[in-house]
C-alpha cells in the first residue's frame, strides 16, 4: 500500500494517451446522447410550471434568517467562538509541522468512515482541512439548532437541510481534498476517474437521466436463487398481493398460522435475505406455519386503489384464504412498519365487526401516533404534498426510485456519498451485498393511497384519534383493540423513532410487551440469534413516559427473536401436524417468492 503521506509530487503514473483518448471520445458519445434523451423528454412533456423550491426549503431558512437578525448578539458569540477555535486550529498545526505533538482541536467520530484513512490523522495538511471542516460542520449546526421562536416543523426542516448541505461538503466527497482519491489517481494515472466517470453515466442511464446511484452489483442476486430461497409456494393472489406458505421444517407445528404482512414501501424478501439472517426461515423452524403477504408493485391501473382496499384485499381476503389452507381461522399476525399501522387500524375494524379471527399482534417498528414520527415530517407539508400529489395524479402512483431517494437522504452519509466516493472518485465497482439489493429494489404506490397515508396519518395524525379515520364506512377507534400485542421497535431507527412507536402501547388495550433493540429500523428486526449481535432491552411495565419505560428496562444480551417466541407460545402452545402448501383447500399457484416480487420500477 503506498504511504498516505505521499506528497504532491509523488510520481505520477501517465495514462496511455490512445486509450484515454479512445476512451474519452466514447465517454463524450454517450454524454451528448443522454443530454438529447433529456431534451426530447422535456420537449414530449410540454411547458411546466415554474418550481424553483419543490421542498420548500426557502421559506424554512428566511424565517430562520429572520430570527438570527432579531438577536445579533448571539449571532456574534457564535462568530467569535467559532474564529477562536480556527486560530487554535492554525496554531495547533503549525506546532506539528515543527515536529512537536498537538492535541486535536475536533476529533471525528470514531465511528465516522468518511476520516478512516490514516492520512487524516498522520498528515498535517489533510488533518488541517479535516478539523476545518468539522468546527465549520459544528458552527453551522450550532447556529441552526439555537435560532429562538422558530416553529418546530420549521427548525427541523432547517436542521435536516442544514445536515444535507454539511454531509455534501464533506471534503472526503471532492477528489483534491481526499487523501484516498488522490492516491490512487497517482497510482493509476487517473484510470479510477475515467472509470468513476463511466460509472456515472452508467447510473445515469439506468435512471433514465435521472441519477439512481449503484449501491451494489444487481447481477448478483437473483430472487429465488440467492435472496429470498426459503422454501415454499404460493396459494393464493388477488390484484394487490401474492399469499406465501412456507414448506414446513419440523413434523409438528403451531396450530395458530403465522401471517407477516410487510410494508408495501418495500418488499418482503428484507424478512428472507439469506439463510443465515431469514426471519421466515426461523420462524418455520421454530413450528410456525408461517404466512407471507407479497405485494404488488402496482402501476397506473392501481391507482384507485385505497387504503382500505389493502386492509380488505390484504389482510382480510389473507385471513380467509389461510383458512381454506389450514382449516384454521384464529392465527397470529405481525406486521412490519407500514404493514403494521394498517394491521393496527385492521384490527379496530375488525373489533368493530366482531371478527376476531387474530389473536395476538406484533408490531415491528409500528407508527400509530404520527406526532413526534422523525425526519420524514420533513418532507411532510402542505406544499410538498400537493406537488406530489400532482405528480402522481398525472402517472396514477408514486414513483419508487423517488421515495427510495427520501430515506437515503436520512442516512445520506451512508446511502449517498459513500458510494459517490467508491463508485465515481475510486471508480470501485460496488459490493455485492444482499441488504443494498433489497433497498435498491424500489416499488411504487398507488396515487389514491399514498395521498390518504401522507394526509391522514403524517399530517393529520388521525389514527390515533378514535373516529378519526373511516375504512369501508366503520369508524377506526385503535382504543377498542384488546388483543395481546408485541411491540418490537429500535433505538437508532430514523424513519419510526423508538419513542413514538411506544406510544402505540397506550393506544392498543390489550396485554402489551414492549421491546427494544439496538440498532435501527433494519439492522435491529433482522438480527438473527445466530449472529451474535445487537442486545434489546425489555421491562414489564409499560408507564406513559417512553423515558421511564428505559430507566427500568433490562438490558439482555443478543437478539430479541427467542424473547418474541417465547411470548407468543405463552400464548397458546397447542401444536398439530406440520401443514404442507396444497394439501388444504386452496391450489398452488407458483414456487416461492412469487412472481409479484419479481416485478422491478425502471426508473
Amino acid at each position: 500500500m503506498a504511504d498516505p503521506n505521499t506528497p504532491p509530487d509523488a510520481p505520477f503514473k501517465m495514462p496511455d494517451p490512445a486509450a484515454f483518448g479512445q476512451s474519452m471520445a466514447h465517454i463524450a458519445e454517450r454524454s451528448q446522447r443522454l443530454v438529447g434523451e433529456w431534451l426530447k423528454r422535456q420537449s414530449e412533456d410540454g411547458p411546466r410550471p415554474p418550481n424553483a423550491d419543490p421542498l420548500n426549503i426557502g421559506n424554512a431558512f428566511m424565517e430562520m434568517t429572520t430570527r438570527l437578525m432579531a438577536n445579533p448578539a448571539r449571532m456574534v458569540q457564535a462568530q467569535m467562538g467559532f474564529w477562536q477555535d480556527y486560530m487554535s486550529l492554525w496554531q495547533s498545526t503549525a506546532r506539528r509541522m515543527m515536529g512537536i505533538d498537538s492535541a486535536p482541536v475536533i476529533a471525528a467520530d470514531p465511528k465516522d468512515k468518511r476520516f478512516k484513512d490514516d492520512a487524516w490523522k498522520d498528515n498535517e495538511v489533510f488533518d488541517f482541512i479535516k478539523q476545518t471542516y468539522l468546527l465549520s460542520a459544528r458552527y453551522v449546526q450550532d447556529v441552526v439548532t439555537h435560532v429562538d421562536g422558530l416553529e418546530p416543523a420549521t427548525a427541523q426542516k432547517v436542521d435536516f437541510y442544514a445536515r444535507q448541505f454539511i454531509d455534501a461538503m464533506s471534503p472526503s466527497n471532492f477528489l483534491l481534498t481526499n487523501p484516498e482519491v488522490l492516491r490512487k489517481t497517482a497510482e493509476t494515472g487517473g484510470e479510477n476517474l475515467i472509470k468513476g466517470l463511466n460509472n456515472l453515466l452508467n447510473d445515469l442511464e439506468r435512471g433514465k437521466g435521472n441519477l439512481r446511484i449503484s449501491m451494489t452489483d444487481m447481477d448478483a442476486f437473483r430472487l429465488g436463487d440467492n435472496v429470498a430461497v426459503t422454501p415454499g409456494k404460493v396459494v393464493y393472489q388477488n390484484d394487490l398481493m401474492q399469499l406465501i406458505q412456507y414448506t414446513p421444517t419440523t413434523e409438528k407445528v403451531l396450530k395458530r398460522p403465522l401471517l407477516i404482512i410487510p410494508p408495501w414501501i418495500n418488499k418482503f424478501y428484507i424478512l428472507d435475505l439469506r439463510a443465515r439472517n431469514s426471519f421466515v426461515k426461523w420462524a418455520t423452524a421454530q413450528g410456525h406455519t408461517v404466512f407471507m403477504v407479497s405485494w404488488v408493485n402496482p402501476d397506473e391501473k392501481l391507482a384507485e386503489k385505497n387504503f382500505e382496499d389493502y386492509m380488505k384485499e390484504g389482510i382480510l381476503d389473507a385471513l380467509t384464504a389461510i383458512e381454506a389452507a389450514t382449516g384454521e381461522a384464529a392465527i397470529n399476525a405481525i406486521g412490519y412498519c407500514l404493514g403494521g399501522t394498517l394491521l393496527s387500524a385492521t384490527l379496530a375494524w375488525m373489533d368493530a365487526h366482531g371478527d376476531e379471527r387474530i389473536k395476538s399482534a406484533t408490531f415491528f417498528v409500528t407508527l400509530m401516533d404520527f406526532r413526534e414520527s422523525g425526519e420524514l415530517n420533513v418532507f411532510i407539508d402542505e406544499e410538498q404534498i400537493k406537488m406530489l400529489e400532482d405528480k402522481m395524479n398525472k402517472r396514477g402512483f408514486l414513483e419508487g426510485s423517488e421515495m427510495a431517494t427520501t430515506f437515503n437522504m436520512l442516512r445520506a452519509n451512508d446511502l449517498i456519498w459513500s458510494f459517490v466516493v467508491n463508485n465515481y472518485l475510486l471508480g470501485n465497482d460496488p459490493f455485492p451485498f444482499d441488504l443494498l439489493y433489497w433497498n435498491s429494489d424500489s416499488t411504487r404506490m398507488p396515487a389514491r393511497m399514498h395521498s390518504f397515508y401522507l394526509r391522514n396519518m403524517y399530517q393529520d395524525n388521525k389514527l390515533a384519534t378514535p373516529g378519526g379515520i373511516s375504512l369501508a364506512g366503520t369508524p377506526i377507534d385503535l382504543g377498542r383493540v384488546k388483543v395481546p400485542a408485541y411491540f418490537l421497535s429500535t433505538r437508532e431507527d430514523h424513519i419510526a423513532p423508538w419513542r413514538a412507536t411506544y406510544r402505540g402501547t397506550q393506544l392498543i388495550r390489550g396485554k402489551n410487551r414492549f421491546v427494544l433493540a439496538a440498532s435501527g429500523h433494519i439492522a435491529g428486526v433482522v438480527n438473527s440469534p445466530d449472529g451474535g449481535k445487537y442486545n434489546h432491552w425489555v421491562n414489564e411495565d409499560l408507564p406513559e413516559d417512553p423515558e421511564a419505560w428505559f430507566v427500568g428496562a433490562v438490558e439482555m444480551a443478543g437478539s430479541w427473536w427467542p424473547d418474541w417466541h417465547r411470548w407468543i407460545t405463552a400464548h397458546d402452545k397447542r401444536q398439530v401436524k406440520a401443514r404442507t402448501p396444497g394439501d388444504g383447500k386452496l391450489a398452488v399457484i407458483e414456487d416461492a417468492p412469487g412472481s409479484y416480487v419479481k416485478v422491478m420500477v425502471s426508473a
